[in-house]
């Protein structure tokens, strides 16, 4: 039990049932994923849109993976930097496969992937 209240405290839920279902909702999501059953997602990416060549990888990357992008939201957070969210929808293998490719691309400064099984 001490291993679930530091769990809970760490991670802030406001009791141990709420730790307990996140634990649960998440193990429901790695076997939907080694089922390759549908997921849904958003991918995060923040990056200087002056690096070369970068804005077009980001396109065409984009484009190999029409089949599961939803949409994307481009936003322009000061001169350099700008914000791009994309939301997905597929298996959790192409979703991943995406998200990998999109993060390697030089000059992203960061990116997340949050993902969920439907």
């Amino acid at each position: 039990m001490e291993k679930l209240d530091d769990y809970v405290e760490k991670h802030h839920f406001p009791n141990r049932s709420q730790a307990i279902r996140h634990l649960i909702r998440n193990l429901h999501v790695n076997e939907i994923w080694k089922e390759n059953q549908m997921a849904a997602g958003s991918i995060v990416l923040i990056y200087d849109h002056h690096k070369n060549r970068l804005v077009n990888s980001l396109l065409s990357i984009q484009h190999d993976f029409s089949e599961i992008i939803l949409s994307s939201q481009h936003v322009h957070l000061d001169h350099d930097n700008c914000l791009e969210t994309i939301v997905v929808r597929g298996k959790p293998s192409d979703i991943y496969n995406l998200a990998d490719r999109l993060t390697a691309i030089k000059g992203i400064k960061h990116g997340n992937l949050a993902i969920s099984g439907f």
